[in-house]
């Protein structure tokens, strides 16, 4: 387990490379393709369009070939993509390659993700995915900090050709490692057991299935990772280009404050999993949804480098642990169905990632900053609302649902 977690965590760390990279190089792509900022954000959209692919069909790929040879194709695929990014094609083509690298990063962190809380101790599933998620902060930190060195010293460029290494070598690691006991749960072996044992029975293999009273609780929880992940990738996407605008910053300085954000996220993620365990997972949801809503409303009306930096900073604290201890929330509401859950929450999540980074460029072109931070703070205020209703669905199902004496199909 521990060097399924290791080998996890570089996959995060990857992940988080790879997520933030647009954001971090938007700038000197804009300049160097001579692109507008609704032009730009076509890539950042693209790529999401493929992140979401990835996440929906990595359940369908795992149920024909196990987990590790559908995460081996995932990481496959992100090499490829970022190694024809390093040659910078036409735009045209930029923007082509952009989906492939999304499906790699969208199928990897769906499965890593449902493994790692399949796998995890009932008592410790949010501090499990907690731990994944401080490698994904560290991999979104580290990238901002490198390109601004990389923008500064003119080869941004190299950004790209870095990233193709580090996946290649993390698809290497899941073709060849060998995880002891968890290699029956990751192969395709386990699967093949598991139908000829059933055939052996004359049984029907089991499918699982969503009954009618999840329903409410599953809508709720879709609506909070759309919202959630939209208005992440919008903010981070477009962090350097509000304090440059608003503030006139220089290039290095706001692709620098990006890496606070997310510094302050690894930070937060470090304790995020046990305070959730501590206080539960409703309570610390909810005060997290609203912390969120505060700080991007004072944001909105502040024109201070100092004191942007300073929500900047406070914001990656009350959301660091939103996308980890939302799943494990789901998943504890929803259980035997944690795969399918897992890439469903995901999945939505790419949906608002492709969707409001559009939006967010245009208002940028069109209106400016000043609307543009409007927009996140009204999206944090629907995603308030989104988990309310989704912790209330939670409340009645545990209170007055039963648990389901059969979750299968003939």
């Amino acid at each position: 387990m521990r060097k399924l977690i290791a080998i996890g965590s570089l996959s995060y760390f990857l992940i988080g490379l790879a997520m933030v990279l647009t954001g971090a190089v938007l700038e000197p792509i804009i300049a160097y393709y001579d692109l507008d900022y609704k032009e730009g954000s076509l890539w950042i959209s693209d790529q999401f369009v493929g992140y979401l692919l990835g996440v929906l069909a990595a359940p369908l790929i795992t149920a024909r070939i196990g987990k590790r040879s559908t995460l081996v194709i995932a990481f496959g695929c992100l090499t490829v993509a970022q190694a024809a990014y390093s040659m910078l094609p036409p735009w045209g083509l930029m923007l082509v390659i952009a989906p492939l690298a999304g499906v790699g990063f969208g199928m990897a962190e769906a499965i890593v993700g449902a493994t790692i809380i399949d796998l995890s101790d009932e008592s410790s599933k949010a501090s499990s995915m907690s731990f994944l998620e401080v490698f994904f902060g560290v991999g979104a930190l580290v990238m901002p900090l490198g390109a601004a060195y990389l923008i500064h010293l003119g080869y941004w460029q190299l950004t790209f050709p870095l990233l193709t290494a580090i996946a290649g070598v993390t698809m290497l690691l899941w073709l060849t490692v060998s995880f002891g006991k968890a290699d029956d749960q990751i192969g395709w072996q386990s699967r093949s057991t598991e139908a000829r044992t059933a055939a052996g029975a004359k049984m029907p293999v089991a499918k699982p299935k969503y009954q009618r009273y999840m329903m409410p609780f599953l809508f709720g929880g879709i609506l909070y990772f759309l919202i959630y992940v939209g208005l992440e990738m919008s903010f981070s996407n477009y962090l350097a280009s509000f304090l440059m605008q608003r503030t006139g910053a220089e290039e290095t300085n706001a692709a620098s404050v990006l890496s606070l954000f997310w510094l302050f996220m690894v930070i937060g993620r470090l304790f995020a999993g046990r305070l959730a365990d501590r206080i539960s997972y409703p309570v610390y949801l909810m005060a997290s949804c609203i912390g969120t809503v505060i700080i991007f409303a004072v944001s909105a009306m502040t024109m201070s480098f100092s004191w942007l930096v300073v929500w900047t900073c406070i914001a990656g604290l009350v959301m660091s642990g939103m996308f980890a201890v939302g799943l494990v929330y789901a998943n504890s509401r929803i259980q035997g169905l944690t795969e399918r859950t897992t890439s469903l929450m995901v999945a939505a999540g790419g949906i608002g990632g492709a969707i409001f980074p559009r939006v967010a460029g245009w208002l940028m072109d069109s209106y400016g900053t000043t609307r543009t931070m409007w927009l996140i703070a009204g999206l944090a205020l629907l995603m308030l609302l989104a988990f309310a209703f989704m912790a209330a669905a939670g409340k009645r199902r545990m209170d007055g649902e039963p648990e389901p004496t059969a979750v299968t199909t003939p």
